[in-house]
């Protein structure tokens, strides 16, 4: 009986010991597996490299410098190294894909939980002022302003013009019906679109380059386009130039907008040839701002309607801000389209009139300033047209 225990006792540690080698070599091999599958990012061809992160490998470069005082970097063995957090949150911007898959490509090898986590903080790190200002800004004088001026003369002879403004739409889950006011602002309903899906309204002004110089991704879907313009930061800097008589700078919009001596929109119905012709080229002009918010979205695909941001609004607002930082990094360093589709708004939900705001135009004294400006301008674009 004693020597059957001591059998039955040898059997057992042999058992244990047979598992634990078996464990350790499976842990090995997973290991091997792992170093196997990541691979330098940077190794990649250049076209492969833009295809899955947008940027080029000398911008990425400069972005990990620009970022790297604050991203944390723990010295731990396990931790995420600075490059890794970069890369995981361009390809999520990129290809708006879910977060597991990301983790799983042969460039990351990370969980769910760990890719959320890099996005968050690269994305906050790009919305941090001293970074987002830098990248996103309004001329403040007006020799910067004067520059912007030129470019749109000399890419589309209309003078005068300082950027070209609309509003896109970004497709989000619904938020909570709860209110939190650190979270969730506004009701759950406010968020729903003229089209019914869940959005953030995200007001862009470019310029004649594509580079966007300012963007407002701080409303619901529900919100008219001129409310969010009235909420601009860049409406007072031009009525602030127009009451010290600078007044030959304004920006190009769509019909949705309020005329005003800063802001030009088109003739609903012209009567005479000079009203056309000012109609085509102000359309014509303000085609860039479209054009721009095409190249935003097939360049950073997370933003498009079938990709769907995954987020609470205020996150979602914060990587709608992100990815303008980036794009305005690849416009000023004339990175490439990874594709070349017909691009245009993609999201764009059409021209819609409030007549509740139109309603007493006639009485109000900016338009009939608006009105003399867009005169000046058709009088000269007629001029232009004839000699």
């Amino acid at each position: 009986m004693a020597n059957f225990e001591k059998m039955a006792m040898l059997f057992a540690v042999n058992n244990v010991e047979e598992h634990q080698n078996n464990f350790n070599n499976a842990h090995h091999e997973r290991q091997t597996r792992n170093k196997e599958m990541i691979t330098d990012p940077f190794k990649l061809t250049d076209r492969l490299f833009i295809k899955n992160f947008r940027l080029t490998k000398d911008v990425v470069k400069d972005l990990i410098i620009l970022l790297s005082p604050h991203l944390s970097n723990s010295f731990r063995s396990s931790a995420i190294d600075l490059n890794t957090k970069i890369f995981v949150t361009l390809n999520f911007l990129a290809t708006g894909s879910y977060q597991s898959p990301i983790g799983n490509s042969r460039f990351m090898g990370l969980s769910q939980p760990s890719v959320s986590r890099c996005i968050g903080e690269v994305v906050t790190a790009l919305n941090l002022p001293e970074i987002f200002n830098a990248w996103v800004k309004f001329p403040k004088n007006i020799n910067e302003l004067n520059d912007i001026r030129n470019g749109f003369y000399r890419n589309a002879g209309f003078p005068g013009v300082v950027g070209c403004i609309d509003c896109t739409h970004v497709a989000i889950t619904p938020p909570s019906t709860n209110l939190n006011l650190n979270e969730n602002q506004h009701p759950e309903y406010i968020y729903v679109n003229r089209k019914g899906y869940h959005s953030i309204n995200v007001q862009l002004i470019c310029d004649s380059n594509l580079k966007i110089l300012n963007v407002n991704a701080l409303f619901p879907g529900s919100t008219h386009d001129t409310h969010v313009w009235n909420n601009s930061k860049v409406l007072p800097i031009l009525q602030e130039l127009h009451r010290r008589n600078y007044n030959n700078f304004y920006l190009l919009g769509d019909s949705g907008y309020a005329l005003r001596q800063w802001l030009l929109t088109p003739i609903p119905d012209p009567s005479t040839e000079a009203e056309e012709n000012y109609n085509r080229r102000q359309m014509s002009t303000r085609s860039i701002i479209e054009r721009c918010n095409g190249v935003l979205k097939m360049r950073f695909r997370c933003l498009l309607r079938d990709r769907t941001l995954h987020y609470k609004p205020e996150k979602a607002s914060s990587i709608i801000n992100a990815c303008v930082v980036l794009h305005n990094m690849c416009i000023t360093n004339n990175v490439p389209m990874p594709d070349d589709p017909n691009i245009e708004d993609l999201d764009n939900l059409g021209m819609v009139e409030d007549q509740d705001i139109l309603a007493d135009f006639n009485r109000n004294i900016d338009l009939t300033l608006g009105r003399q400006q867009r005169n000046r301008v058709i009088r000269y674009l007629s001029h232009r047209n004839v000699i």
